[in-house]
């Protein structure tokens, strides 16, 4: 399995509540996984609920947070602590400059606000480069919305649309409770927040100019 193929799998220092549901997300022993500092908080907890090793294929940081692995089979890449990149930033670079283009983000929402708007620009970035990534908290799942169609399933409780970069126009939603037709949605105007999938169907979203971000927001459990 190529890199182009092979899914990488960044692990953040962010609280994880809900380890059940992140680690359904974690499925499949292919993936490439990366540890970022404090992320190695969250290894023993999600190979307990994964029932299987989660071994870091790759830990990067300047262990702040916690300590460097010393088991010589982790690599590992050490950080200087005054840098332009965090750890989470410096673990997508490496992966986009090793040929990485699916991404799963776990850990790196909620907390520090300043971290979590950081991470939430990765998305937009790794969008823009052409590669697929997913975020995951406990309590929704977050990509980038643009001219490819993407849909929302009934499974979710709700979903919500956010302007998070420029201008977002020609925004349409089918199949929801509050539908769109050519809309546009603003950084100062967010009025796209807490809408529901029509029962018995799938929801469909596009964006002709710009990019949102989408938020599938998980129920109750």
């Amino acid at each position: 399995m190529t890199t182009e193929t092979r899914r990488v799998v960044i692990i953040g220092a962010a609280a994880i509540g809900n380890y059940g549901r992140v680690a359904s997300y974690l499925q499949t022993d292919a993936d490439f996984c990366i540890y970022c500092d404090g992320g190695l908080h969250h290894q023993r907890e999600l190979e307990a609920r994964c029932g299987r090793p989660l071994a870091p294929n790759l830990v990067v940081g300047d262990f702040d947070s916690y300590p460097a692995p010393k088991d010589p089979a982790f690599p590992v890449i050490q950080l200087p602590r005054e840098k332009d990149d965090t750890d989470t930033w410096f673990a997508v670079k490496e992966a986009l400059r090793r040929g990485f283009t699916r991404f799963l983000l776990l850990g790196v929402a909620g907390q520090r606000l300043d971290h979590t708007m950081a991470n939430l620009s990765i998305l937009l970035h790794l969008h823009n480069r052409g590669a697929s990534a997913l975020l995951v908290d406990d309590f929704s799942e977050m990509e980038v919305v643009g001219k490819k169609p993407v849909q929302v399933t009934a499974d979710f409780a709700y979903f919500s649309l956010l302007n998070i970069s420029g201008e977002a126009k020609g925004v349409t939603i089918h199949n929801a409770q509050y539908p769109l037709d050519g809309a546009e949605i603003s950084c100062t105007y967010q009025y796209a927040v807490s809408n529901q999938v029509l029962p018995g169907t799938v929801a469909e979203i596009t964006v002709e100019q710009g990019n949102l971000l989408l938020l599938r927001v998980f129920g109750a459990g």
